[in-house]
């Protein structure tokens, strides 16, 4: 770039003023781009030219719409000199005086290093290196300036400096794109390794050109992960900036152009080279993204080293502030409270192999879809085959099934966390469009694993690809593709050369012939798996025998459950009273899980009859203690009879649910008068536990103690290395559950009352004490700890032949009095009759064998209960004896 003398033909500026500005360019060795400081956008710009002095020109390509002009290479030291100008002063303020403006508006002058003229004159610098020659044609003699760079250009020639020096110094820039054939091979020869450079320009705010050091290669680079406004060019040759175009410019502009940096060059797809510029004061692709000038953008983002989840997070900030490009953004979730936002939830059921039903906190269910996910699906023709044959998408399509148990297996009846990404809108039926429903797509985790992310890892479906504008996407969209990505390349589930895997499944569901031919097998086999597909009601389901590959209906033995709602020949059936709750039950404790089943007869439809047990728990019998179902006439030729009897006998006591209404046919009092037996004196030790307020007595058998100590401390092992989610129990009236004590240990307990989440009444039964507790500290008792592995413990019991005092403060000290005699303590006790609602017995001191009844009638602090029965005759008179 030449300059001219201070007498050149132009019209010399009145008055030079002194001005300031930044550097922002350095053109060459004696031109200059200085800006302004930025007030509400971009500063306006200006080219000021160094006067008197001449620096070599720097290379300049042939203009493709002349082609005869060709390229024309640096001049001797004009690189260096533009590499000293450019260290000196990119970035700094400068203040510099206009002499000489040209009538093309071309402004020529002197430039001086800070705010004021005792700043260093660059002018001098590059003549005193040696850099720039002196334009001496037309030099006046009084004018200090000039005469001054005269001097310093004769000591560098006495110097031999830069252009002074022997032999010339010339730099070959070369273009990458027209002097390297391959740029994908010299991409992946860096091994992505940091490389020194020089950002030469920046089209937009992404797109930059670099020149990489030592080889002076010149290189476009777009950066990795985002994506800029742009300015588009128009049919007419003039540019239209997007919104925030400009601003995204000059924010990339102000930090890195002509800046040292370093540069890794990732990626080369269709001859575009993605790369990321590292700055000491930061990463430029975060920093746009941060401030709103950025989009992230998919198809660049898995090459990004420095870790995709850095974009988003940049990303994220700036749509949270609203800032730029995000003004007027609206997070999917926006309408949601956080509680709808992020919730643990269990998993009831998995619909396919990308959505599930959760049960809240609440009590209440919800169907969740994994976002951003697709489950496997037949395209193409493979949609029109077979149209006859009845279709069963489950094991039809190719890995469904796999992806259905992989879900299955990991999920069923676990807790998972909820992240609720976005609600895809519902959507009606259109042309080749089928209708859906509104959907609640969320990222689902358990033990810290993304599920479907893990899903997709295994080629068990596929990730949506979305328009770029489209937020409504995974949280960790990043981490599918990737997951994805490795699944191509390691050929697994649905990106798998190798012929896809066969599931021929029969279903005998209703068809005699062939349940006739199966049920010999199944009776001989004892207890065989299965898998419950689906629960009809509390004691009908489908259930799929993996060994035998068949679907099969399955009718639960010795029960009698209320009848659900269908339609008949002559109307709708009206459901029993509690089907709704026994096919609830039902499907909480086995729908989708492995169950064991032995099958002993089946019914005229081809439905098979029998028993069947999770976990240890028979159904059949879960159905009777939770008062949803009776015990059937069939039952009495199984060994679970006794069981059932006595669960229905507990049930029908205490008139819950199916036995609200249940009255007792009387019973006549002779039945049992004219009996002629002897009193039998069995005693047993027992642990006396708890004494009510109306003197009944809880004891456990000191036999059984043993059992129970070992079950509470497997319990409390078990509680502690998996602990409960807090409040996430729904208490209902009648269930068992586990229950914090005010020790702070876990006991099973019974709901006796729910008034609300924080009171609610529960009854420790193996201690037989009550307490008032919140849900918080509640929890579902395992079943490897129900009462059907070991029955509760505390027993009620009342003191026989003694009439308990009708007086509050009579009474209080009897129960004072019995309490300090033998609560927490190890006495002997003899059943002597049955009555209304407890046995009542004689209990003996466990040292002296004295007997407690007798002592508080000694007392005077109750009296004796005649009893008229004869053979309690005997004891009757015995004790009256001992009184007197």
């Amino acid at each position: 770039m030449a300059s001219v003398s201070a007498t050149a033909q132009a019209a010399p500026v009145s008055s030079a003023h002194l001005q300031r500005g930044i550097v922002k360019m350095v053109l060459s060795g004696c031109a200059i781009i200085v800006r302004g400081q930025p007030r509400g956008g971009p500063p306006p710009e200006r080219q000021i030219n160094l006067s008197n002095i001449r620096a070599g020109a720097m290379a300049r390509r042939a203009a493709q719409a002349q082609p005869d002009t060709k390229d024309t290479p640096d001049e001797p030291w004009a690189f260096q000199a533009r590499e000293f100008l450019r260290k000196k002063l990119i970035g700094k303020e400068v203040c510099f005086t206009v002499e000489i403006r040209t009538p093309s508006g071309r402004e020529y002058g002197i430039v001086y290093l800070g705010k004021d003229t005792t700043g260093e004159n660059i002018a001098e610098s590059l003549v005193n290196e040696g850099l720039a020659t002196v334009r001496r044609e037309g030099i006046r003699g009084n004018n200090p300036e000039q005469a001054r760079l005269c001097e310093l250009e004769d000591q560098s020639k006495s110097s031999k400096k830069g252009l002074w020096s022997e032999g010339g110094s010339a730099h070959t820039i070369r273009d990458l794109k027209y002097t390297i054939e391959n740029p994908r091979n010299f991409v992946d020869s860096l091994h992505q390794k940091p490389i020194n450079a020089i950002i030469e320009h920046v089209r937009d705010g992404s797109v930059v050109r670099a020149l990489l050091l030592p080889d002076y290669y010149l290189v476009t680079v777009m950066l990795s992960g985002v994506k800029c406004p742009t300015f588009k060019r128009e049919a007419d040759g003039t540019e239209s900036p997007e919104p925030f175009a400009a601003e995204a410019k000059f924010f990339t502009e102000s930090r890195l152009l002509q800046r040292d940096v370093q540069i890794i060059l990732e990626s080369c797809p269709n001859q575009n080279i993605l790369g990321t510029i590292l700055h000491p004061n930061g990463n430029i692709t975060e920093l746009l993204l941060k401030e709103g000038f950025a989009r992230c953008v998919d198809w660049s983002m898995a090459v990004y080293t420095q870790g995709a989840e850095k974009l988003r997070a940049a990303e994220r900030s700036a749509k949270e502030r609203k800032v730029r490009i995000w003004r007027d953004y609206v997070a999917p979730t926006a309408n949601l409270d956080q509680k709808d936002r992020q919730f643990v939830a269990k998993v009831m059921q998995v619909v396919n192999a990308d959505a599930m039903v959760v049960k809240l906190n609440s009590g209440e269910y919800k169907t969740i879809h994994l976002s951003s996910i697709r489950p496997p699906r037949i395209e193409g023709e493979e949609k029109n085959k077979d149209r006859d044959k009845r279709f069963r998408p489950l094991y039809d399509i190719p890995y469904m099934f796999e992806a259905r148990e992989f879900l299955r297996k990991k999920l069923i009846g676990k807790k998972v966390n909820v992240t609720v990404d976005y609600i895809r809108a519902a959507t009606g039926p259109g042309e080749g469009i089928p209708a859906f429903s509104e959907r609640t797509c969320a990222t689902v985790t358990i033990g810290g694993i993304n599920i479907a992310e893990a899903l997709v890892s295994k080629g068990l479906a596929t990730v949506i690809r979305y328009r770029q504008d489209d937020d409504q996407r995974s949280s960790h969209y990043d981490e599918l593709l990737a997951a994805e990505a490795r699944a191509i390349k390691n050929g697994k589930g649905l990106h798998s050369k190798k012929e896809v895997p066969i599931h021929r499944v029969a279903d005998i569901s209703g068809e005699t012939q062939k349940a006739k031919q199966f049920l010999p097998f199944l009776q001989r086999a004892g207890r065989s798996e299965a898998v419950v597909e689906y629960v009809f009601s509390g004691s009908r389901l489908k259930l799929y025998m993996p060994k035998e590959t068949c679907l099969i209906t399955f009718l639960l033995a010795g029960i009698e459950c209320p009848r659900s709602s269908r339609n008949l020949p002559g109307g709708v059936q009206v459901a029993e009273p509690f089907s709704d709750e026994a096919m609830l039950f039902t499907k909480e404790l086995v729908l989708q899980r492995e169950v064991e089943v032995e099958v002993e007869s089946m019914d005229k439809a081809g439905n098979f009859i029998g028993w069947l047990h999770i976990e240890g728990v028979n159904l059949s019998v879960a159905l009777v203690e939770n008062a949803l179902s009776k015990v059937h006439f069939t039952a009495e030729r199984s060994a679970y009879y006794k069981t059932l009897v006595s669960a229905e006998d507990t049930c029908r006591e205490k008139k819950e649910k199916i036995w609200a209404n249940y009255e007792e046919k009387p019973v006549e009092e002779v039945v049992h008068v004219t009996e002629e037996k002897e009193r039998v004196a069995n005693y047993r030790a027992v642990f006396v536990t708890e004494i009510t307020d109306t003197l009944h007595i809880y004891a456990q058998d000191v036999e059984t103690g043993g059992q129970l100590e070992s079950l509470m401390e497997t319990m409390r092992a078990e509680i502690a290395a998996q602990p409960p989610v807090e409040g996430s129990y729904a208490a209902r009236r009648g269930e068992y559950c586990i229950a914090k004590f005010a020790d702070g240990e876990w006991y099973r307990a019974r709901v006796e009352k729910v008034e609300s989440a924080a009171k609610v009444h529960v009854f420790y039964i193996d201690y037989g004490n009550r307490e008032v507790v919140s849900t918080t500290r509640l929890a579902a008792m395992p079943p490897a700890f129900s009462t059907r592995i070991l029955p509760a413990q505390a027993t009620e019991y009342a003191f026989a032949f003694i009439q308990v005092p009708q007086d509050d403060d009579a009474r209080a000290d009897v129960v004072d009095c019995v309490v300090r005699d033998i609560q927490n303590s190890q006495c002997m006790l003899n059943v002597e009759y049955n009555g209304v609602t407890c046995p009542h017995v004689t209990i003996q001191f466990g040292d002296t064998k004295d007997d407690a009844g007798l002592g508080l009638v000694k007392e005077g602090l109750v009296m004796v209960d005649v009893r008229k029965e004869k053979h309690l005759q005997k004891i009757y008179c015995i004790r009256i004896d001992q009184l007197y």
